[in-house]
């Protein structure tokens, strides 16, 4: 993986890496893809649609994804938000049981590095 997104992205099932969220705009190279690089050491690769017992939930584990931080072109996400969370942070909480609902076509391939893809299709959307 380079520090660009890849010209030809895939998805967990295997075709073109569709956008997951342009408003907000979402990816580690805010460009509304969860592309990954080699600078996104958290891969956030996995399309989720944030609700409000994932954010509790995340908050609850150190990961306020609420409050807008500007210097990182985060705006702070509400329940219904479409946007990249990372791998293993959506693992953590679906083994809690606080996962979101993932678009599959939306989440990059490399989401099965860490996440079990039966895992994602149970929650698709």
């Amino acid at each position: 993986m380079s520090d660009l997104p890849e010209a030809e992205d895939r998805n967990v099932l295997g075709g073109n890496l569709m956008a997951c969220s342009y408003a907000p705009l979402t990816g580690f190279f805010r460009d509304g893809c969860c592309s990954t690089g080699t600078l996104d050491t958290g891969r956030h690769v996995v399309c989720a649609k944030v609700t409000e017992e994932f954010l509790a939930f995340s908050l609850s584990v150190g990961n306020d994804l609420s409050t807008p931080r500007p210097e990182y072109r985060f705006p702070g996400l509400k329940p219904g938000d479409r946007w990249c969370v990372c791998a293993l942070r959506w693992l953590e909480a679906y083994e809690a049981g606080f996962a979101p609902p993932v678009l599959l076509e939306a989440t990059h391939e490399a989401a099965l590095r860490l996440v079990p893809l039966e895992y994602l299709k149970e929650l698709a959307l």
